[in-house]
């Protein structure tokens, strides 16, 4: 999942050489010029962080945050400035920014604050595998499709674990029943094609290929 950043920043060349650094990073990044465009957007629910110019047409980033802080308490805001003034920086942190760059400021450092506040703020979400289009939190043991849990029993789990870790790799039949079900495993081997049926069943984007007389691969 692409991490959504809001840059509001009047000044187009600066707005848009962030963008771009922030973009090559992988983040999904929308650029707005004033107070006005930015302001319609503090109720989007899918923002992960905010970067604010404090000086805005005739309104200014500490009105911005406060409304965004109304919307989402814990949404990262960066305030960036020309002024580099303690009282301006005093009034960002009383307002809950996260961090304060004064311009000029090198983009390289911006890019690092920023991967830096979204993994100290996005932490647990940090932890999850993104595959065919779901998303696997292993330590909580749960699979989510569009942020719904889907619900597997013990062995679909470690059966779509051990796909996952080794994708791209083909196993057996014994094999699998030797990852999954353990050496001391006596019963048929069909327990893997009626397994993997019934997760194929739950999870129908999931791409595990059959290798007919032989068993399976994924991706």
């Amino acid at each position: 999942m692409k991490r959504v950043i809001n840059i509001v920043e009047d000044e187009k060349d600066i707005n848009n050489l962030v963008a771009q650094y922030l973009r090559k990073e992988g983040y999904e990044v929308h650029s707005y010029y004033t107070y006005e465009e930015a302001s319609v957007h503090v109720v989007d629910d899918d923002v992960h962080l905010w970067i604010l110019d404090i000086m805005l047409d005739d309104k200014s980033g500490f009105d911005l945050i406060e409304e965004i802080r109304l919307q989402g308490p814990e949404t990262p805001v960066i305030f960036m400035s020309a002024r580099d003034k303690e009282f301006d920086r005093i009034i960002g942190l009383e307002k809950g920014c996260d961090d304060y760059i004064t311009k000029p400021f090198s983009p390289k450092e911006l890019v690092l604050r920023v991967n830096n506040i979204i993994k100290r703020a996005y932490r647990d979400d940090n932890n999850r595998i993104s595959i065919d289009g779901y998303e696997l939190d292993e330590e909580q043991r749960k699979i989510y499709a569009d942020n719904v849990e889907i619900e597997l029993t013990t062995k679909e789990f470690d059966l779509l674990m051990m796909f996952i870790k080794n994708k791209g790799i083909a196993f057996s039949r014994d094999k699998i029943l030797e990852n999954v079900w353990d050496e001391n495993y006596f019963g048929s081997d069909r327990v893997v094609d009626d397994t993997l049926r019934r997760l194929r069943k739950k999870l129908p984007n999931l791409n595990i290929h059959t290798i007919y007389g032989y068993g399976y691969r994924l991706g």
